[in-house]
């Protein structure tokens, strides 16, 4: 892994920024840059003109206002939105599959009916739903990543924005920092993408209020925004300098982003974990998975600035209905420092990959990801719980 020395910039841009007040990056970046042509987000009603500041507008979010003038730039061509999956390739995927048989459901059901601890599960429930819905007074940002591809880092972010806006009021954004192909709005049922992180990076302005970011964002089925990392097309690059204007600059507006980032330990990864509130490692449950996680964990206990541990999660995917490894050995041997573990089952929904649907997940699936959001937020605002 590459030293230190990359860490005191991104924090001091990334780490300080609170909601409603632009950043020092903002402030120095009063030079011109480009802007969107007409048919893009016209410019809010009572924007600030030379020498006033801007006024919040009635019922605006919190995290909406950015009281900053707005800047004359050079037009910029808009992009062309592009289909996430061909329409033929769409009707392949063929009806999807509940994420449990039938026949576990209904025994399920049947225990429930039967057993004793109807009352202890209700306090549990309600004790997680407290937990995700905690006032966040600055954005907060959760970046979810892994050693390698094809761990499940995309399905668990995926699972972490369903969560999170099921359960909050406030805008919920998903970014996708991994350009390379990225399956995320797949998984969210996105149909078609315009705007990428890299083109919101040239023309993002601190003037802007939530209406007006909120349309170059793909809003979600389900609720809830994104922003991708590409459209679909081989070679995308996302520059550190790109990721670091859009993430200080979308905390203003977003109680909490989640970032599916691209795998270690590419510099972004490395600049994402530092810079973000709370941090997700995937691993496949395997000991192979087990023992590179570990090693990530140890290179992050010897960060000393700031200290990352306690607000790490490592989540381990399960790839098949029946695993071999001992989860709690494996959980016993990654808690370091704060470290929690959690466990995501297998779930034949999630297996069968495309749009993943709430309804149709296991309901250990479901749980698992309620756990997880809940861990994450606690994390996020300052402390574990």
């Amino acid at each position: 892994m590459a030293g230190n020395d990359w860490q005191g910039d991104v924090l001091h841009q990334l780490s300080g920024a609170g909601v409603g007040q632009a950043p020092p990056e903002a402030a120095a970046a009063a030079a011109p840059r480009q802007q969107a042509q007409p048919g893009q987000p016209a410019p809010r009603d009572g924007a600030a003109g030379p020498g006033e500041q801007a006024q919040p507008q009635p019922g605006m979010s919190p995290f909406a206002q950015a009281p900053a003038a707005p800047r004359q730039a050079a037009p910029r061509p808009a992009p062309v939105s592009v289909p996430v999956l061909n329409p033929d390739l769409a009707r392949a995927q063929g009806k999807p599959r509940h994420g449990e048989p039938a026949a576990a459901r209904a025994g399920r059901g049947l225990r429930k009916l039967v057993g004793s601890s109807a009352a202890a599960e209700v306090e549990a429930v309600t004790r997680v739903a407290q937990d995700l819905q905690q006032p966040i007074t600055t954005g907060r940002q959760i970046v979810v990543t892994s050693i390698r591809g094809g761990a499940g880092k995309t399905t668990v972010a995926a699972l972490l924005g369903r969560t999170f806006e099921h359960y909050r009021h406030d805008p919920v954004l998903l970014v996708e920092a991994d350009p390379s192909l990225g399956t995320l709005p797949i998984r969210m049922g996105a149909e078609t993408v315009r705007w990428t992180c890299g083109d919101l990076a040239q023309i993002i302005d601190p003037s802007m209020q939530l209406t007006d970011i909120t349309g170059y964002l793909v809003q979600l089925p389900e609720g809830g925004w994104l922003l991708p990392g590409s459209q679909g097309t081989v070679g995308a690059r996302l520059e550190l300098a790109q990721y670091r204007e859009v993430m200080v600059a979308l905390r203003r507006y977003f109680g909490l982003t989640v970032v599916d980032c691209e795998t270690l330990p590419s510099e972004l990864s490395r600049t994402a974990l530092v810079a973000a509130q709370a941090r997700v490692l995937v691993a496949p449950a395997t000991l192979e998975g087990v023992a590179s996680t570990r090693a990530i964990l140890d290179w992050m206990a010897g960060v000393p600035r700031p200290k990352l541990l306690p607000g790490t999660v490592v989540v381990l995917v399960a790839s098949a209905p029946h695993m071999t490894m001992d989860e709690e050995a494996a959980a016993a041997h990654l808690r370091l420092e704060g470290v929690e573990v959690v466990h995501l089952p297998y779930d034949r929904h999630l297996a069968a990959g495309g749009v993943i649907r709430t309804g149709m997940l296991g309901e250990n699936t479901r749980a698992a990801a309620t756990r997880l959001a809940a861990e994450l937020l606690n994390r996020a605002v300052g402390g574990r719980r």
